[in-house]
């Protein structure tokens, strides 16, 4: 069997095994490739475990410090308009210390892809409690689990997103082979917004992160399934500047 590969990947996944990463990695070179981008792609990353897209998929990037990827995303952008520029980042660098970079930048329905990928947890520091991490959940920093009178609870980026002017929000997941392919047409959606100036787009992608849950890779993806898709539901929720939900 023939192993296909887009160009731009670079090496074999490095991230943890189980990692979603390594899987959305490829989305966004498959991505780039068919749809002739990969010559004038350009990525602001994160900090964190997200970073590690600089040293996987082979395109110009620059990685921006603790959540400022928006805001570099958007000197890209207004310097380089005929490029198709995105920023890739996790819940902690997006949600917590960059969330006003993201929503301002969505505020401003900047043409450039956003995508965010939600895995409960400060994965690189060690699985500290984030943003997103769910009521109950068990981090190093919640050791009882998250207890809403004490943390609040969990924020819902794709949420707030609804009530902002952007042309494209939609959630997927890496759990199985055909939410794959569905988080895959996300993000075409996605990049076909911005290269027809449509505006901001913002694709937030649910993954597991077996070491910092303590969990198998399998027993991780029940666990998105049973628990985590109850509290951030997947599918398209803004489609060419209309709201389908």
């Amino acid at each position: 069997m023939e192993r296909r590969v887009p160009k731009t990947i670079l090496q074999d996944s490095k991230y943890c095994p189980g990692c979603g990463h390594g899987v959305i990695n490829r989305l966004v070179a498959e991505v780039l490739h068919e749809m002739n981008l990969e010559d004038k792609a350009l990525c602001a990353t994160a900090v964190g475990c997200a970073c590690w897209v600089l040293e996987m998929i082979g395109v110009d990037q620059v990685q921006a410090q603790h959540g400022r990827a928006p805001a570099v995303a958007t000197g890209m952008k207004r310097c380089c308009p005929d490029h198709a520029v995105f920023t890739y980042q996790g819940d902690g660098d997006a949600s917590a210390i960059g969330l006003s970079e993201t929503i301002w930048a969505a505020r401003r329905n900047e043409k450039i892809v956003q995508i965010y990928v939600n895995n409960g947890v400060f994965g690189m520091t060690g699985g500290q409690m984030s943003p997103t991490t769910l009521l109950g959940q068990k981090t190093s920093t919640c050791t009882t689990g998250r207890d809403e009178s004490m943390h609040g609870e969990p924020l819902n980026v794709l949420n707030m997103m609804k009530t902002l002017n952007i042309a494209y929000l939609a959630r997927g997941a890496t759990t199985n082979v055909p939410e794959i392919m569905k988080t895959k047409k996300y993000l075409q959606n996605a990049f076909e917004a911005q290269m027809k100036g449509e505006g901001f787009s913002f694709v937030e992608i649910v993954s597991p992160c077996p070491t910092n849950w303590n969990l198998s890779p399998l027993k991780s993806m029940d666990r998105i399934a049973d628990t985590v898709l109850k509290v951030y539901p997947l599918g398209e929720y803004i489609k060419r500047g209309e709201k389908l939900q």
